[in-house]
């Protein structure tokens, strides 16, 4: 197989996955199954692409291909006769009108396969963390490998976690379906965690080559969007979709021409979506309206605006920042929070005052092996001069992290300090 093919089949397996196991789970009433059927799509693909070439519209190749596998399935299980008028309709859904649509389309009000995989991953029987891994496993894309990194636990945990879920959905014969009335109130809280954890994901990529992965980004943002219509009395719902709208507006900016990461503060503004901008301001101001005590999705959405009003970094209201972030630690404790806000306070008061804090997060260790930790402790020491120790906190930061584009960022800012010069911002 050609490396050129390779890359395709990957890339097209990245963005259709989790339609595919989304389309199935509706079909076969089992995610588990879902997911091993998509796997076998993918085996077909690797089989036949490299003779036959990757087709014009490889997500709907593998839809067939994965469909296809479904009518089997239920061929094995001796329900060939009871389901295959029901697969059958399922496969020529886009072509049929409501009335040929299969019951399950029918019952469920949304009619969107994507938004009920996430309820359904985030059904009640499971617990809170695994309903956000097997979420993200599914929805996310996340190998588990990279969940272990993003839970800091060993991948084994996580691999138990996954299996148990949906084992457990099996057992209690989950509907696969988008939630009504107190059940949907009962399950918002956790899907609106697991979106907002499939966006900071393609946001920034806790693995790989990319810096992000725009299509996680988009895939949350929509979901966040058809979820505003489902509950629009919610203000957080209407806060997330806020913090993701203007986070995404600066996508374009934040890497260059060879995809390497641009920081905010030396981003081009003018590349920043004013659309997307637009929409997020709309959604804060309803998120706001519903409930002037702000939860931590609307507080970090009114963060993202601080910057998003600004027209260049030097306007950044970073006082603003600094009260936003003492709000958000209030409602959302979390020493990632408390560095966050180190960041604003050097860029309001100085580094100094930053550095002080940031060593006080450093002496609890809850982030010893958080790579962004050593990366604002370089910053800082950086800021202050301190070229050499903030050269060893760069490659320590460089070790850290799994993702290969910000490696090498961190890499060049221990490089610019061997040298005796500053960090690039």
């Amino acid at each position: 197989m050609s490396d050129a093919t390779h890359r395709a089949i990957e890339a097209v397996w990245r963005i259709e996955s989790a339609r595919l196991i989304a389309a199935l789970a509706r079909i076969v009433r089992d995610v588990g199954v879902a997911e091993d059927l998509a796997q076998d799509s993918l085996v077909a693909a690797l089989q036949q692409w490299p003779s036959q070439g990757v087709p014009e519209r490889p997500g709907a190749w593998l839809m067939a291909a994965a469909k296809h596998r479904a009518i089997d399935y239920h061929r094995r299980n001796q329900m060939f006769e009871r389901k295959h008028d029901e697969v059958g309709a399922d496969i020529e859904s886009r072509r049929l009108d409501a009335e040929q649509a299969s019951d399950a389309a029918l019952d469920d009000p949304v009619g969107d396969d994507m938004l009920a995989l996430i309820f359904t991953s985030c059904h009640p029987s499971l617990s809170t963390e695994a309903r956000v891994a097997l979420t993200l496993r599914l929805v996310g894309g996340l190998t588990t490998q990279e969940l272990a990194r993003a839970f800091v636990v060993p991948e084994a945990t996580i691999a138990q976690r996954i299996v148990r879920a949906k084992r457990t959905l099996a057992d209690v014969r989950a509907d696969f379906v988008v939630p009504r009335g107190a059940e949907l109130a009962v399950r918002i809280p956790t899907v609106l965690e697991v979106l907002y954890l499939i966006f900071n994901e393609g946001y920034s990529a806790t693995a790989g080559d990319d810096w992000m992965r725009p299509a996680l980004c988009e895939e949350a943002t929509r979901l966040g969007r058809v979820l505003t219509g489902l509950v629009p009395e919610e203000p957080e719902v209407h806060g997330l979709v806020a913090l993701m709208e203007l986070q995404a507006s600066r996508t374009q900016a934040r890497t260059n021409a060879e995809g390497e990461p641009v920081l905010l503060l030396r981003q081009n503004r003018g590349l920043w979506s004013p659309l997307l901008i637009r929409r997020g301001l709309a959604e804060l101001e309803r998120a706001e309206a519903l409930e002037p005590a702000r939860g931590p999705y609307t507080l970090q959405a009114a963060i993202a605006a601080c910057h998003a009003r600004a027209r260049t970094a030097d306007e950044t209201d970073w006082e603003r920042i600094v009260v936003l972030y003492g709000e958000l630690a209030e409602a959302m404790p979390s020493p990632i929070v408390d560095l966050n806000r180190a960041v604003a306070v050097s860029m309001a008061y100085g580094p100094a005052a930053a550095l002080e804090q940031v060593d006080a997060l450093a002496k609890r260790g809850r982030l010893r092996d958080y790579h962004l930790l050593p990366s604002v402790r370089g910053d800082l020491l950086g800021k202050l001069g301190r070229l050499d120790e903030a050269r060893i906190e760069f490659e320590r930061a460089a070790k850290l992290t799994q993702n290969a584009r910000e490696r090498a960022l961190l890499q060049a800012r221990a490089a610019d300090c061997a040298a005796g010069r500053p960090p690039s911002v």
